[in-house]
């Protein structure tokens, strides 16, 4: 399953009703009024889900949305092995800052080859932290574009074959 989690109402939400719309057509589970707190692991390192807080809207903020406001012991954990975080439209400056081999572009945003593959091997990005701001549906498309890279690199590097209706 692949979850949207937001913490305003779909009304609040910066995108466009054929945007959301999309999304929903892709099986994205819309998951509003949660925010993530915290992404949780294994000993591994491995993902194991998302300790969230669920939230209710309260009066509206500068940008004329309803801000949101955290519900007392609300807290839950959305069970997952991957996260992906998609917050702005810019490159963190922390990110930027702390990983110097990162190349960005002269705009500010990170370069990537046509696989989706950063200036670090194995280090994928796409959508808005490449591209600039742009629709959801373009950077679900970078997602997925990111995601076949992704595949491929992994059996490179440790030389999985395809199964046969993969390849098909």
């Amino acid at each position: 399953n692949v979850y949207l989690v937001y913490r305003r109402s779909e009304k609040e939400m910066p995108a466009r009703v054929e945007e959301v719309h999309h999304a929903k057509q892709e099986g994205i589970e819309f998951r509003i009024l949660q925010s993530p707190r915290r992404v949780l692991g294994n000993e591994d390192g491995h993902v194991t889900g998302i300790e969230s807080l669920r939230y209710e809207l309260g009066e509206p903020d500068d940008s004329g949305r309803r801000r949101p406001v955290p519900i007392k012991a609300s807290e839950f954990v959305l069970e997952g092995d991957v996260a992906i975080p998609a917050i702005g439209t810019r490159a963190n400056p922390l990110l930027t800052q702390t990983t110097p081999e990162l190349k960005l572009n002269k705009w500010g945003y990170i370069e990537i080859d046509e696989n989706g593959m950063t200036s670090i091997p194995g280090v994928f990005a796409g959508g808005d932290i490449v591209r600039g701001a742009a629709t959801v549906i373009l950077a679900m498309g970078a997602g997925k574009a990111a995601a076949t890279g992704i595949d491929t690199y992994l059996r490179e590097q440790v030389q999985v074959p395809r199964r046969r209706a993969e390849s098909a």
